[in-house]
């Protein structure tokens, strides 16, 4: 007899098995999953933790009408299995291939585009008002995490919903919290009785007989209040109450029959319903469960000993951990701020060493901005550790808290350029355009892996906001001396050639020198040279290549609309420069997932490409 899971290949057939056969289909999936996974790499304690779930919502709603908005998304493996795409996962991430994240262009049944965090409610708020404009009857569910609830968007959002009394159902799902013994019991009656259609039917008739009476309004109110007070004491997370939100919870989220039974009753319910679910994260696998952050998001590993295959290198992130805390040994006045990405962002040692001085605001970029801000105002360095991508969402707090004020930030922004498998929600290609743009704003970018420690040194000692950004991973070329120390606005002539100037920034300097050997081969001789400041340009040194008669070619790992060349050739044009330039850099579309390198390749910012343009510019 064949897996259950194999005879799956639509959604309505989940609602088809008994509660049996959901439970040995549960397994199955964690089975698959592990094994998938531990080959392609991508995100596995957090689907392993929504099986149950992801099966529960299956089994009641109809994904031929109903919507299900998966928060950040990286969740979504369950949903993709489940929804036809299982023979896929070979190719999970990789160029072309199945995408980590839900896409509306992947399946009809991913209903929005998700990769931040924080923004399944608003989305699901918006279906469900759409639906209820075209007198529609299907139901819209937003799946949360605790950690995507701090955001603040989320919040915004749940404000909303209640106060319009907009149907809808949102999955809380808890993957932190343990389930209270002496809580859950009383509160799992309380549920039973509040979900039963007849209570909400009665519930409604007895508010409207009392309203029509000035006695009967004050007994309402009365029973209200009484209510209330007696709820303070026996539900938790009254917070949604008081937004306007039916809060049911918490529930067992791997009891795929008590989940079903819950759903099924919730969606009865003619108002908005938030479900409070407690899931254990990494479920399944033992290596997982015990240490679900390094298996959040995982390169190919050993199923046995959960190692990855390629060992972890010396990357950009592990030596800017190092300089923050060599650095704060020697200045007190050094603070670190992460939004819930310490591992991540190199911060680790940092947290346990200077446990006072560390802040982990949760996932919440804008205030982690501001936050810093506040810190600068005070004297303190604050050091903000966050991904290109991510810092994406604090704009406003960048221009209207920090640059305004000119206060003392230090950015360290970590997969600055292509991060790669997560593709375009995650890639880091904006950063250059939407920094340098905001005036008061230093931005710089090392060569080298040990220019990190030097640029912050520097970056301590000044009495504005810098920015500095980094790649992912290591260095690609050796054929680089790391600079001992910073000159503020001052680039670095590395080659000295003749006829063409080549101004790059951060990785594509290695890029560029990587490229030499080939336009030595086609008789080009370049002159190279390394951008360290973005902004401001060094505008000595393009003065002399104007006066030294070069074409100039500009290379960076950012989009090219407002970016790096933009800014470098306006500025060559105010000095007179009237010879050949080319910008490098990622044209005006969004770039899906893949492997680094074959990125690069496909965008022509690798060697060749490099290459190609340069002897193109020269004929």
């Amino acid at each position: 007899m064949g897996k259950i899971l194999d005879k799956i290949t639509s959604p309505g057939e989940v609602k088809e098995l008994s509660n049996v056969e959901l439970e040995v289909l549960a397994g199955e999936i964690r089975e698959f999953l592990i094994d998938s996974v531990s080959k392609t790499g991508g995100h596995l304690a957090s689907n392993l933790g929504v099986v149950e779930l992801t099966i529960s919502l299956f089994k009641s709603f109809n994904l031929e009408k109903d919507k299900i908005v998966w928060d950040v998304g990286h969740q979504s493996y369950v949903h993709k299995i489940l929804t036809g795409r299982k023979d896929q996962f070979n190719n999970l991430r990789k160029y072309n291939g199945l995408s980590g994240f839900p896409k509306r262009c992947e399946s009809k049944y991913d209903a929005f585009d998700t990769g931040h965090s924080s923004t399944s409610i608003s989305a699901a708020l918006g279906m469900a008002r759409a639906r209820d404009i075209k007198n529609e009857d299907n139901q819209v569910v937003a799946v949360i995490g605790d950690g995507a609830l701090t955001g603040g968007m989320a919040l915004e959002a749940l404000n909303d919903v209640g106060f319009k009394k907009t149907k809808m159902i949102v999955i809380l799902n808890d993957n932190q919290m343990s389930i209270s013994p002496n809580v859950g019991g009383l509160s799992t009656h309380l549920n039973n009785l509040r979900m039963e259609p007849r209570y909400n039917k009665l519930k409604s008739n007895i508010n409207e007989t009392l309203s029509n009476s000035n006695a009967g309004k004050k007994l309402a109110s009365c029973i209200s209040r009484f209510k209330d007070s007696i709820k303070q004491f026996v539900v938790p997370s009254m917070l949604f109450e008081d937004m306007g939100l039916k809060y049911i919870g918490p529930i067992n989220g791997h009891d795929i029959e008590t989940m079903t039974e819950v759903l099924e009753k919730a969606k009865q319910i003619d108002e908005p319903v938030i479900i409070h679910v407690v899931t254990s994260k990494g479920k399944g696998y033992e290596l997982a469960e015990k240490n679900p952050n390094k298996f959040h998001g995982v390169s190919p590993f050993d199923l046995e000993s959960g190692e990855a295959y390629i060992p972890s290198e010396r990357s950009y992130s592990k030596v800017f951990g190092d300089a923050m805390l060599d650095l704060a040994k020697e200045d007190e006045r050094i603070v670190a701020i992460t939004a819930a990405m310490p591992d991540g962002t190199g911060l680790k040692g940092f947290a346990k060493e200077f446990p006072n001085r560390f802040f982990d605001v949760g996932i919440a970029e804008a205030h982690a901005t501001t936050l810093a801000a506040g810190l600068a105002s005070a004297n303190l360095k604050p050091v903000f550790a966050v991904y290109s991508t991510f810092l994406q969402r604090a704009f406003d707090q960048l221009i209207h808290d920090v640059c305004i004020q000119n206060m003392p930030v230090i950015f360290a922004i970590d997969r600055a350029g292509l991060v790669g498998e997560d593709g375009e929600t995650h890639q880091g290609m904006f950063d250059l355009s939407y920094l340098s743009q905001v005036p008061n704003m230093t931005v710089l970018a090392p060569k080298h892996l040990n220019e990190i420690k030097v640029m912050l040194k520097w970056a301590i000692t000044q009495n504005g906001p810098v920015a500095i950004r980094y790649p992912r991973g290591t260095d690609c070329c050796n054929e680089m001396n790391p600079l001992t120390e910073i000159s503020y606005g001052k680039w670095e002539r590395i080659v000295t050639g003749e006829k063409i100037a080549i101004i790059a920034v951060g990785k594509m300097l290695q890029h560029a020198l990587l490229a030499k050997e080939i336009l030595k081969s086609n008789g080009i001789n370049p002159t190279i040279i390394n951008a360290t400041f973005v902004k401001p340009l060094d505008n000595n040194m393009l003065e002399s290549l104007v006066k030294e008669g070069y074409d100039i070619v500009t290379i960076e790992d950012n989009i090219i609309n407002g970016g790096f060349g933009s800014y470098v050739l306006m500025k060559l044009y105010e000095l007179g420069f009237r010879n050949k330039f080319k910008a490098l850099g990622f044209k005006d579309k969004f770039v899906p997932q893949g492997n680094v390198d074959l990125l690069y390749k496909e965008n022509k910012l690798d060697p060749e490409g490099i290459a190609e343009a340069i002897i193109e510019l020269n004929k």
